[in-house]
């Protein structure tokens, strides 16, 4: 056993490396407790919705679910196949896609910029955040007979419609973001003497992108939501046509099709903002990693 006057004497180098190998020690043995989620699990994402749909084939195989209630999966799948032979599938799909990408790309472009003005400025949040918290307590489904009244049932209706549903999130995750930089990156740029573009650009952005990635996923959530009301009315394309009009003759199988493809655009929409998620904000360590 080593006596105090020895420890003392020890070189920095040795007491460190000493503590790196009883560290990497304890880490062998399992002493150490690790806290946290623990490892990422491989295709962890994938493993609820598979587990759903072996749920959903066994009580179909069993008899305990009613195909008049709910098809089985293979009577969805021969859907699927003769809605694409036939084509419908395709037009509907590149439709709703359209819709969906400007709506949303509008609503970002929108939200964003309203953020950065009511963010960045006391007068700007004065004019604009009022009036975009009035729109959060209303929900965007109840606008749309006013919606109709001003732009008719044609593409302008739909599309605002997704526009007005975006710009909240995006507006409410990016402005809180902005407001909550720390003083002393304002500070800094001050002493730095930068310019309001810079300090813009170089500042006040990259610190709210975790924010704007936030709402940006609730807004990929919205749009495709906002898309299914909107399509079912009185649209004749798109697939909430397609779902609206199987409903009229009683069709489960093809409503089941049109909800399994709101579904999996609604998934690879979330993980392609989460894979931008990651490669942008690589630099930071959560509790995730």
């Amino acid at each position: 056993m080593a006596t105090t006057w020895e420890v003392d004497n020890e070189r920095p180098g040795a007491l460190s490396q000493k503590a790196s190998k009883n560290g990497r020690r304890r880490l062998q043995n399992g002493v150490r407790q690790r806290l946290g989620p623990g490892a990422e699990i491989p295709f962890g994402l994938h493993i609820g919705p598979l587990l759903l749909i072996l749920i959903w084939a066994a009580g179909s195989a069993l008899g305990l679910i009613d195909p008049r209630i709910l098809s089985a999966p293979w009577t969805v799948v021969g859907a699927f196949v003769r809605l694409i032979e036939q084509g419908r599938l395709q037009d509907n799909l590149i439709t709703s896609s359209y819709r969906a990408l400007i709506g949303l790309s509008l609503g970002l472009i929108v939200g964003t910029a309203l953020a950065v003005v009511s963010g960045l400025s006391r007068i700007g949040e004065a004019l604009i955040d009022g009036p975009v918290q009035i729109k959060r307590a209303v929900p965007t489904m109840a606008l749309i007979p006013l919606l109709i009244l001003w732009f008719g049932i044609g593409e302008e209706m739909k599309i605002t419609t997704i526009i007005l549903a975006v710009i909240v999130p995006v507006y409410i995750h990016t402005h809180n973001a902005l407001r909550s930089i720390d003083s002393r990156y304002v500070e800094l740029a001050e002493t730095l003497k930068m310019s309001q573009r810079d300090f813009i650009f170089q500042v006040v952005l990259p610190g709210a992108l975790p924010g704007f990635l936030l709402g940006l996923r609730f807004a990929v959530t919205l749009c495709w939501v906002s898309l299914v009301v909107v399509e079912q009315i009185n649209a004749t394309s798109g697939l909430g046509y397609m779902i609206d009009l199987a409903r009229t003759y009683g069709q489960t199988d093809v409503i089941l099709v049109g909800i399994v493809i709101y579904a999996l655009l609604g998934l690879v929409s979330d993980s392609l903002v989460r894979l931008l998620e990651r490669r942008l904000l690589s630099w930071r360590r959560t509790l995730a990693h």
